[in-house]
């Protein structure tokens, strides 16, 4: 056995498969147990990049014109809520010949605000897994859709639990998780499926008529914003570490306004231009701090103490202790400059810096 060659492997992070995926894999298993009259322990399923994936069946009922199967989403190292989560298809014969309808039941969400690209008042099933649910009944079943049709309902028992620690109520997603993905396969720790809830985000407040977001860091810094701007939740997005995309899809949308809110850590990285904040991609620059805070006529004794420090909340405490006025300011002006030049001076900025206990530290808008 070539143990090099596995230890190379444990450095590589795993991949998994969608919520898509998994109900593609449990639907094609229900078709398949009827069939063979038999349980199904693992299926294959074509990705809409012309490959295959194994992926293994939880659960496998059937008798002779109904069945229901169940797979385990497995998100492999990629940090998500339906990691875990049984995904169940139900399937049952119609008499709509070569028909597919495919629904959703217990735990996925009902869509209930345009911009999705998804039917208002319908399951929350996106477009890619409901093709992908289709072609891979229709490779192995095409015989029988000459007689008949297939009603196929996924549900999820734990949705709308799970939906609570996403996006979806923000977006108008009511009552559950939705059924993703559109390579089928869920890179770990790709920055493709954030940025996609961010556009995502936007489109829903154009949708609804709003051109006023409100760009928050994070949940905190957010749950602080709503106290002082008075906007409909879905206005509100969680731009994280993405600063510089989120504005640039601003100005791409024809957003108008835009408040920029966070706390010291992101926006003094954002004031120092960084336009991707992720903790291991970029470190607070003491010296660019330490430089604002001699703009602010700090003491020399103050500066070094800034350069030594170890965190932005270190150098916060140390401004606040030395009552060094002006500092917080130029924060939000340096940010106000670069959100303003990532939106080709297309979007109003409003930048709020707020403190631990949500009190504005400093704020900065259009003059």
């Amino acid at each position: 056995m070539n143990t090099k060659g596995v230890e190379e492997k444990k450095v590589k992070l795993k991949t998994g498969y969608t919520t898509g995926s998994s109900a593609t894999a449990a639907a094609k298993a229900a078709l398949l147990s009827i069939m063979n009259q038999q349980k199904i322990e693992n299926i294959h399923i074509l990705l809409p990049k012309r490959s295959f994936i194994e992926i293994p069946i939880h659960s496998c009922e059937f008798d002779f014109n109904k069945s229901k199967c169940s797979v385990i989403k497995n998100g492999g190292d990629d940090p998500d809520v339906t990691h875990g989560a049984e995904i169940i298809a139900e399937l049952s014969f119609t008499d709509k010949i070569n028909q597919i309808d495919i629904d959703g039941g217990e735990g996925v969400g009902i869509v209930t605000k345009p911009g999705l690209g998804l039917e208002i008042n319908k399951s929350a099933i996106n477009p890619v897994p409901k093709k992908m649910i289709d072609e891979n009944l229709r490779l192995i079943g095409e015989k029988i859709l000459q007689k008949n049709g297939f009603r196929v309902i996924i549900s999820v028992p734990k949705g709308r639990e799970l939906a609570l620690r996403t996006d979806n109520p923000r977006l108008g997603i009511k009552n559950g998780i939705s059924i993703l993905g559109t390579s089928g396969i869920v890179i770990p720790f790709s920055t493709a499926s954030y940025a996609a809830s961010i556009r995502q985000n936007l489109d829903v407040a154009v949708a609804m008529g709003n051109y006023t977001v409100v760009l928050t860091t994070g949940g905190r810094s957010e749950d602080f914003a709503k106290k002082i701007v008075d906007l409909p939740e879905h206005c509100f997005v969680q731009m994280g570490d993405f600063s510089g995309y989120t504005i640039q899809q601003c100005s791409k949308k024809n957003i108008e306004k835009a408040y920029v809110v966070g706390f010291i850590g992101k926006l003094a990285k954002m004031a120092a231009g960084v336009k991707q904040t992720h903790v291991k991609g970029s470190k607070v620059d003491m010296d660019f701090l330490s430089e604002l805070a001699r703009k602010a006529n700090a003491s020399d004794l103050v500066i070094k103490s800034i350069k030594r420090a170890n965190t932005a909340r270190h150098v916060s405490e140390i401004i606040q202790e030395n009552n060094v006025g002006g500092f917080f300011e130029l924060i939000c002006n340096e940010t106000y400059k670069h959100m303003r030049k990532h939106s080709e001076e297309k979007v109003s900025i409003d930048v709020i810096l707020f403190d631990f206990d949500g009190n504005i530290l400093a704020r900065r808008s259009e003059e």
